[in-house]
C-alpha cells in the first residue's frame, strides 16, 4: 500500500476572517488532504481523504472530469472518497478539486495533485471460435444494444451509497492477474482485458463482493450470462461467463449473497469468473478495490 501522503490548504474565508470583538482574526478554515492506494498508477483505485479544520456537512471534489462523493465516519471528521484512475489514462499530474461546505454555507477550498505514473500491461494469445473475433452479420445489432445498454448502466451515478466496508473475494479461487493485459484472438489484437479473472470450477457459487441494486441479468454474445450490480456512487461489478444466475433485475443483494454459478459462457476458453469493476466510468482494476478498503472503513 502507497504511504499516506498529506497536504494542507488554508484558505480564508471573508465571513470568518473578520476582526473579532476582541481585536483578533479568526482562524481560517483549511483542509488536510491525503491519499491511500496501492499505487498512482492506471486501473488504480485511490482513497482520498480529508480532515477539515473545522467540522463541515459535505464535501466533495472533481477529477478526471467526474464529480467525487465523500462520506464521513462522523467521529474523527475524516472525509473519504474513491477516485478511479482508468486503465488507459495517460502519465500525468491531475489536479483535484476539493470543496467542504460549513454549517452555515460557507466553502473552504482546496486542490491536491496526483501523479499517475506508467505502468506495462502484458499481452496473451488465445484460440478462440472465429465468430468471437470476426461475429457474424446477423448477430451485429445484437452485440451493438448489449453494448449500448452496458455503456448507459455505466454512464449513471445513483445517489444512494449503498456499498460499506471491505470488498469480498467473489469466489475462493486465486486470480490470474490478468487486469489490463492485451489479448490477441487468434492473431488479431482487441481491447485490453478491463476485468479480472478467478479460477473456479464449473458451478462455483459467486458472492455479491458488497450491497447494492441488480441492474442487469441476461445472455449476451461475447461475455454469456453476466449479472451488473450498481453499487452507488457510480460504482459497479460486471460479472461474466456465468453457468446460472441466481437474481433479477431491480433486486437488492447484501454482501455476501450468492448471486449466481461459475460457468463457461460467452467467449471463454474454460470455466472461470470474470469480475469487472467501473469507477464513475474508469476501468479499474477489483484487487485494488479489494486491497484497498479493510472491513474497518464504513
Amino acid at each position: 500500500m502507497e504511504t499516506f501522503r498529506r497536504a494542507v490548504s488554508r484558505l480564508s474565508l471573508v465571513a470568518l476572517t473578520a476582526v473579532t470583538s476582541a481585536g483578533l482574526s479568526a482562524q481560517a478554515p483549511s483542509l488536510d488532504i491525503g491519499h491511500r492506494a496501492r499505487s498512482v498508477q492506471p486501473g488504480e483505485v485511490v482513497l482520498l481523504e480529508v480532515r477539515p479544520s473545522q467540522p463541515v456537512v459535505l464535501a466533495k471534489a472533481t477529477v478526471f472530469g467526474t464529480t467525487i462523493r465523500f462520506f464521513s465516519d462522523e467521529i474523527g471528521g475524516v472525509w473519504r472518497g474513491i477516485v478511479g484512475i482508468d486503465l488507459e489514462a495517460p502519465p500525468d499530474d491531475y489536479t483535484v478539486a476539493i470543496q467542504g461546505t460549513l454549517g452555515n454555507g460557507d466553502t473552504v477550498r482546496a486542490t491536491y495533485v496526483l501523479s499517475v505514473v506508467p505502468k506495462e500491461f502484458p499481452t496473451r494469445h488465445l484460440r478462440v471460435n472465429p465468430s468471437f473475433v470476426n461475429p457474424p452479420a446477423d448477430v451485429l445489432d445484437r452485440i451493438g444494444r448489449e453494448a449500448s445498454r452496458q455503456r448507459e448502466i455505466f454512464q449513471t451515478s445513483s445517489a444512494e451509497r449503498q456499498w460499506e466496508g471491505g470488498f469480498l473475494r467473489p469466489v475462493p479461487g486465486d486470480s490470474t492477474s490478468s487486469f489490463g493485459r492485451r489479448s490477441v484472438y487468434n492473431g488479431e489484437p482487441r481491447s485490453p482485458h478491463s476485468g479480472t479473472d478467478f479460477r473456479a470450477g464449473e458451478g462455483t457459487a459467486i458472492a455479491a463482493p458488497n450491497a447494492g441494486t441488480v441492474v442487469l441479468v441476461g445472455d449476451t454474445y461475447f461475455s454469456g450470462n453476466v449479472v451488473i450490480i450498481d453499487h452507488g456512487w457510480g460504482l459497479y461489478s460486471y460479472f461474466a461467463h456465468l453457468s446460472s444466475i441466481d437474481v433479477a433485475e431491480g433486486e437488492t443483494v447484501e454482501r455476501g449473497q450468492r448471486v449466481g454459478n461459475v460457468g463457461a459462457t460467452g467467449r471463454v476458453t474454460g470455466p472461470h469468473l470474470h469480475w469487472t469493476v467501473r469507477l464513475n466510468e474508469a476501468r479499474v482494476d477489483p484487487l485494488s478495490l479489494m486491497a484497498l478498503f479493510s472491513s474497518d472503513i464504513d
